[in-house]
């Protein structure tokens, strides 16, 4: 029930694909999926993941691209097209 109530307070699932330089080998990029509930568009989670990222991990980023899904649309309801009545 938590994840329905971050998302009545506009927090969305964030996916960000993270591409990161390998320590030893700085010519080879890794990826990395981090998939968290945020708020779009100031991203305040996965800014302090990418926070961490830089003081704890050696790795340095190369890129980072988000995706966002709305996952409580209005689209998610609608009217039936047929109506009867139920005894």
């Amino acid at each position: 029930m938590a994840e329905l109530d971050r998302q009545l307070k506009d927090y969305r699932l964030i996916t960000a694909k993270i591409l990161y330089h390998l320590p030893d080998y700085h010519k080879l990029l890794q990826e990395f999926i981090w998939q968290h509930y945020d708020l779009s568009p100031k991203f305040p989670e996965l800014h302090k993941f990418l926070d961490f990222w830089d003081r704890e991990i050696e790795g340095k980023i190369h890129s980072v691209y988000i995706a966002r899904l709305d996952v409580i649309t209005p689209g998610d309801y609608r009217y039936a097209e047929w109506q009867k009545t139920l005894q």
